[in-house]
């Protein structure tokens, strides 16, 4: 296989058009044929492909339609630019391509872009995994249309108690905050819901569990949000000194300084 007979598939980022890495910007303005998830994806963004690029929106295709027109350009010696929104690791429905251009013998590079997960951190001023509190951070989404694993139900990984990410739940929300509570959060626990983060008209709103359904149908938030739940969203967190990293404290030593005894 030809090492530049493959298609780049490359993440946006959550919205705002900067947020791209600098490799995908470069790929993009590159590339002579840019196919684009124009649902999701900003054209402020794709405007910075070259005037003659062939640009191809992809939500009105379907798989076997997308991977044709990728495949058959790639063998017309075109470099091919495969734009999703976010990071296409997450939620992003790549390994379907993957699978399929292999057949036609096409290779993929992917390049890494910034998910909404974080894009909707940085908008909160947020730090998701804080010492003493909770280290680990959960990305899933509830179970609609699409079943989830039998082991990943929202109610088994909410009861380890750490920072939960939700994508693609906000038609969910009763069912989100039912098996919540079946995992033992209290109704006072924080939420954070991000709605079209990095974008001109985002929506930030801060709640709790037990008001999280209210506030959504109050604002009438359906779609392109990110849930945050648990205590990491505590807006006050941050000053509480027991939460405190000891990587700045300075009787901690490491590789790098050596601490004081007090």
């Amino acid at each position: 296989m030809s090492g530049n007979r493959k298609v780049y598939l490359i993440g946006a980022g959550p919205g705002d058009p900067d947020l791209i890495t600098v490799k995908g910007l470069r790929l993009l303005q590159e590339a002579d044929v840019v196919m684009y998830t124009d649902s999701l994806v900003s054209e402020a963004l794709i405007a910075k492909a070259k005037p003659e690029a062939e640009v191809i929106k992809s939500a009105g295709l379907e798989l076997n339609e997308m991977v044709g027109i990728m495949a058959d350009r790639v063998r017309a010696g075109k470099m091919v630019a495969r734009v999703h929104t976010g990071d296409p690791s997450v939620f992003g429905a790549i390994m379907e391509q993957v699978a399929l251009l292999k057949k036609e013998e096409i290779g993929v590079e992917v390049v890494p872009g910034v998910s909404s997960v974080f894009a909707a951190a940085a908008a909160l001023g947020a730090e998701l995994t804080i010492p003493e509190l909770t280290q680990t951070l959960i990305l899933t989404r509830a179970e609609g249309r699409t079943p989830v694993p039998e082991l990943e139900k929202l109610r088994d990984l909410a009861a380890h108690h750490t920072t939960i990410a939700l994508f693609l739940s906000a038609t969910l929300i009763r069912k989100v905050v039912a098996e919540l509570r079946e995992a033992g959060w209290r109704d006072d626990t924080p939420v954070a819901v991000v709605q079209r983060a990095t974008w001109p008209d985002q929506l930030v709103i801060r709640t709790t569990v037990g008001e999280l359904e209210a506030q959504m149908r109050e604002h009438g938030i359906r779609s392109h949000a990110m849930i945050l739940a648990g205590w990491a969203l505590d807006p006050d967190i941050h000053g509480k000194e027991q939460y405190r990293s000891k990587l700045y404290d300075k009787t901690f030593t490491h590789r790098f300084r050596r601490g004081v005894k007090e």
